[in-house]
């Protein structure tokens, strides 16, 4: 089937994915990558009032520096020391979406910045902790492509993760979505009364668990340069999503 976007062929992009973060950090030294991280926190994150963005944030920073948790001491350290509220909050945004090291040692420099008077952001609390809702799957019939999206809520509001596996390549991951559930589920629905080649379902929080399971183990295979940049920025934050999903 020709690839499908999200319904109404509207990508629901993150706010904050700048291709030009890979370029800065592929060839910043170290100590400038730190700082350029922290320079990102001062002109954004002081902006942000939505734990959903601050995690868009984190995600896109984590793509950019594509290094799993080699700077994880690094980051927190620079951050600690600074000790502002961007940097309190960059500590608070990347220990939502990082990995063991990054988020153990994030949440270690937080903690300590707390403690020292520097206020946490008013999202902190929830930050990581949206409550999964519904989960369903579209595709063609064939079954080459399919779109599995899960939808999560903090307080406020609903977002979803819609990921585009291509099982034509062992179900890897071609393409992610992040933004407001918003009326997405009854468009997909809608569609597929409309498309005879296209089916819908609905799933359990647990098959989505599974489908994304096997998709983050199949691995990765974006196509076109937009597909790139987007699976790269948001691939720490549909992980974080992931293990919120019961077994």
């Amino acid at each position: 089937m020709a690839e499908k976007q999200s319904p109404g062929n509207e990508p629901l992009g993150p706010e904050f994915d700048d291709p030009e973060l890979d370029a800065v950090f592929a060839k910043a030294s170290p100590a400038d990558t730190i700082a350029a991280v922290l320079t990102e926190a001062r002109l954004v994150l002081a902006e942000v009032d939505e734990p959903l963005n601050a995690e868009l944030w984190g995600s896109d920073i984590l793509g950019a520096l594509g290094s799993g948790d080699s700077h994880a001491d690094a980051i927190a350290e620079a951050a600690e020391q600074a000790g502002t509220p961007e940097a309190m909050a960059a500590l608070c945004a990347l220990a939502a979406v990082g990995q063991d090291k990054l988020r153990a040692a994030a949440t270690e420099a937080a903690d300590r910045l707390a403690a020292l008077g520097v206020n946490r952001p008013v999202w902190a609390e929830s930050i990581g902790k949206p409550s999964p809702v519904l989960c369903w799957t579209y595709g063609d019939a064939l079954g080459e492509q399919e779109v599995v999206t899960m939808s999560f809520r903090y307080s406020h509001a609903e977002h979803v993760v819609s990921v585009l596996l291509d099982h034509a390549q062992a179900g890897a991951i071609k393409n992610i979505w992040v933004g407001e559930s918003g009326d997405l589920l009854d468009r997909t629905k809608k569609l597929s009364e409309e498309d005879p080649g296209m089916r819908f379902k609905m799933i359990t929080q647990s098959d989505a668990r599974a489908r994304m399971d096997r998709a983050i183990a199949a691995g990765e295979c974006p196509q076109r340069q937009d597909e790139t940049a987007r699976v790269s920025s948001t691939r720490a934050l549909l992980r974080s999503r992931v293990t919120l999903l019961p077994h």
